[in-house]
């Protein structure tokens, strides 16, 4: 809610910041968790930057890594289109899913991805992942798989954030910019908010 409430306050109105903007001192006590996506050559989403606790919650430098890397096969299109939808819809979205640890431990968790105005040649997101709870093993056991539970998309000039209003929905993008929603293109309408299942299904 901070980071959000930050990047709508430098917006003015625009669509997004620019990354010049954003002030590292500003957000001091959120950079932990913090993180900047870039498009490579190959048009793929790559982290420029992650903080030192996102860092530790997968056990690695996430500096130069593939964003869809962090996901589970059958999820790595979708956090394909989210991180697109912020490239090139400036869409804001709030993201459920569950972290699998090493050990096979499981943990809620919660990514917020928000556009930063880059021009067509440097597009470019900032975002945010935190833990719906924080285990004992958090950061000692990394987490190796991350699975999408449910996506909200949100339209910050039409609706506060998760805000308790009714209003359309905010418009999704998927590749080619098309209307879309999760892997099988159906998402559920919840008042102002789209909610695409992510594929997670009860073990048997």
């Amino acid at each position: 809610m901070a980071l959000f409430q930050y990047w709508n306050r430098l917006r003015e109105g625009r669509r997004a910041p620019t990354r010049a903007e954003i002030e590292p001192a500003d957000i001091k006590t959120l950079l932990a968790d913090t993180f900047i996506l870039e498009r490579d050559a190959r048009k793929e989403a790559i982290f420029r930057l992650a903080g030192t606790r996102l860092c530790a919650i997968y056990g690695r430098e996430l500096k130069g890594f593939s964003f869809v890397s962090l996901w589970r096969e059958k999820d790595r299109d979708l956090a394909g289109r989210l991180a697109d939808a912020g490239f090139a819809a400036k869409s804001v979205s709030v993201t459920s899913f569950d972290g699998i640890s090493r050990s096979g431990e499981v943990n809620p968790f919660e990514l917020l991805i928000l556009p930063l105005d880059g021009g067509q040649e440097h597009p470019r997101c900032l975002g945010m992942v935190t833990a719906a709870a924080k285990p004992y093993w958090l950061g000692a056991d990394p987490i190796v798989e991350s699975r999408i539970d449910g996506v909200r998309f949100i339209d910050p000039d039409r609706e506060p954030f998760l805000a308790d209003k009714t209003s359309d929905a905010a418009p999704l993008f998927g590749n080619n910019g098309r209307n879309a929603a999760g892997p099988g293109g159906h998402g559920r309408q919840i008042r102002h908010l789209m909610v695409l299942d992510g594929g997670r299904r009860k073990p048997d």
